[in-house]
């Protein structure tokens, strides 16, 4: 089910940088054409609150061939720095991802050209050698904290979602993510998420749901979630 919320007041200094108006970004029918393969979708929320999940169930659901983009591929490679320098680095604030290359490739992709996407390690937090190919589809759907964050981005989207849930089942998803995927603790995360994760969602995230067309409970099923999005669409 669809929810209606504003942002919060951001606090001085901290407020995303102003976007596009809504009606700007007004999505396309289906029966229309966009100007250029693909067609984007921006779909941002808090850590755990059901991103990447409904990102890879619209996949199967969209009238076209979908691929998804992830933000995780776009934190900065902090090879130059030392493991105690990269432990206070503050992933959870959008300095820490690489804006340029992130909206360089995206302006390719919306071009119709082929472009090679990082492959980040989170354990070293460093990019690997390797790059992954990315191939313009139908639709891409630009899932993360940020996706709704910088302006030049969000002027690129057909669509915008913001998904959200309650702190509890974040901080549940999030414990089951990082233990399994990135090898962590369960104190480490707590830490993280209570120290960090939290506080700068707050602070750059959730005011960027005042760009979404569409904010989505992450709490409901996601055949529900789909339901909504594509009766937007």
């Amino acid at each position: 089910m669809s929810t209606t919320a504003s942002a919060s007041p951001a606090r001085a200094g901290s407020a995303p940088p102003t976007s596009p108006t809504r009606s700007a970004a007004k999505p396309l029918p289906l029966g229309s054409k966009a100007k250029g393969p693909p067609r984007l979708i921006g779909l941002a929320g808090p850590s755990g609150a059901g991103k990447t999940t409904l990102a890879r169930a619209l996949q199967t659901h969209l009238p076209g061939p979908t691929t998804v983009l992830s933000l995780d591929s776009y934190y900065r490679d902090l090879a130059d720095l030392s493991l105690a320098e990269r432990a206070r680095v503050n992933f959870d604030a959008p300095e820490a991802m690489d804006h340029q290359r992130l909206a360089a490739d995206l302006r390719q992709l919306v071009a119709g050209h082929r472009v090679e996407i990082p492959v980040y390690d989170f354990t070293s937090h460093t990019r690997q050698t390797n790059q992954q190919s990315l191939t313009p589809t139908d639709f891409l759907i630009v899932e993360g904290l940020f996706a709704l964050y910088w302006p030049d981005i969000n002027a690129l989207y057909h669509l915008r979602l913001f998904v959200t849930a309650a702190d509890a089942l974040c901080l549940e998803r999030r414990l089951a993510r990082d233990r399994v995927e990135r090898g962590r603790s369960p104190a480490s995360i707590r830490d993280q998420y209570q120290e960090q994760v939290r506080p700068m969602y707050h602070r750059y995230i959730q005011p960027t749901s005042r760009y979404a067309d569409l904010i989505l409970d992450g709490s409901t099923s996601t055949e529900e979630q789909i339901a909504v999005v594509l009766t937007a669409l």
